[in-house]
């Protein structure tokens, strides 16, 4: 029997969410609608809840126009009547082309609605900005948010790719015009990307109680271990990423999470996820999964507690 999922508050907010969510970028990209049903069925079934998801994913891959993901996870809400037992976090401001792009007052209002008819639902949970968008003023962008707010559309608002500086200006101009705070940060987060998130943003998310989604949580695959020479780039769609982290600091995480992993009885992967999900800072690293097996090793990372001693052993073989 497994354990029950401790759940987290979304911010200073009171939805709360299971410590992983799921990365939506793969849907209908290396994961066809079927799977999708599949993989977001075992995620549910399992009490987990936050799936990440963003309108322009999966424009990058030929024949596809943006929206796709959003789609799959409507389609499964349709076929399911599961909407409750998700929270869904979706994203603007990222270049749809035919000039979609930003977070002007005119262009969240139309891709807001795009979002919701494409998500069969209406109302979204967590609505991102999907990049600091500097040629339109934040009060215009966090007055629009706040109109969503009030009529029931959007929960909650989030932050992607901004820095401190640009968030605290945010949260003031907010507080100021009683609009609705950004309650989460997306930043780039993993035992490989270390650095920048500690050094600029994580001391200022605790204090001002922000919930932290971290993306690449897995460094694109690289941390579950199924890459450790140039001979395995060639093994995913994902894998042209991970060459940067072919290097003696990488193959010394890896040989940590080996380590680890052995002495628990558990998988790399679900060993890099448990060291994100017991950092106080992070509310729930996001993961994506082509596979039910890799979904399982989701799933087994929030059933996993690592004692201080394999949390030191990460650590040190990470030190930036």
């Amino acid at each position: 029997m497994s354990k029950q999922v401790n759940h987290r508050k979304l911010g200073n907010s009171a939805i709360e969410v299971a410590p992983l969510a799921f990365g939506g970028n793969v849907f209908g990209w290396t994961v066809d609608e079927a799977t999708s049903f599949s993989l977001l069925d075992k995620f549910v079934d399992a009490g987990l809840n936050l799936v990440d998801t963003a309108d322009v994913y999966s424009r990058w891959v030929p024949g596809n126009s943006g929206g796709e993901s959003e789609t799959i996870i409507g389609k499964w809400i349709k076929q399911g009547g599961k909407r409750d037992k998700l929270v869904i976090a979706t994203k603007v401001g990222k270049d749809m082309g035919d000039g979609k792009i930003g977070l002007s007052r005119a262009y969240i209002k139309r891709a807001v609605e795009a979002s919701l008819t494409r998500l069969q639902t209406d109302y979204i949970d967590l609505y991102q900005s999907h990049d600091d968008d500097r040629n339109t003023p934040l009060e215009e962008t966090l007055q629009t948010y706040g109109e969503l707010v009030q009529e029931g559309k959007v929960r909650l608002i989030g932050a992607s790719n901004y820095d401190a500086a640009r968030l605290e200006q945010a949260r003031q101009i907010s507080r100021a015009h009683g609009y609705p705070l950004y309650q989460t940060l997306q930043p780039e987060y993993n035992l490989y990307a270390r650095a920048e998130f500690e050094n600029t943003l994580e001391q200022y998310c605790l204090k001002e109680q922000i919930g932290v989604i971290n993306f690449y949580g897995l460094a694109s695959g690289f941390l579950s271990g199924k890459y450790r020479s140039e001979q395995d780039i060639g093994k995913s769609a994902r894998g042209g990423k991970v060459q940067a982290y072919l290097n003696p600091r990488g193959l010394r995480i890896l040989d940590a999470l080996d380590a680890v992993a052995a002495r628990l009885d558990s998988t790399p992967a679900s060993v890099a996820l448990a060291w994100l999900m017991a950092r106080p800072s992070i509310t729930a690293p996001i993961a994506s999964a082509t596979s039910l097996a890799q979904m399982d090793a989701l799933i087994a990372a929030t059933q996993l507690t690592l004692d201080t001693a394999a949390i030191a052993q990460l650590d040190q073989a990470s030190a930036p």
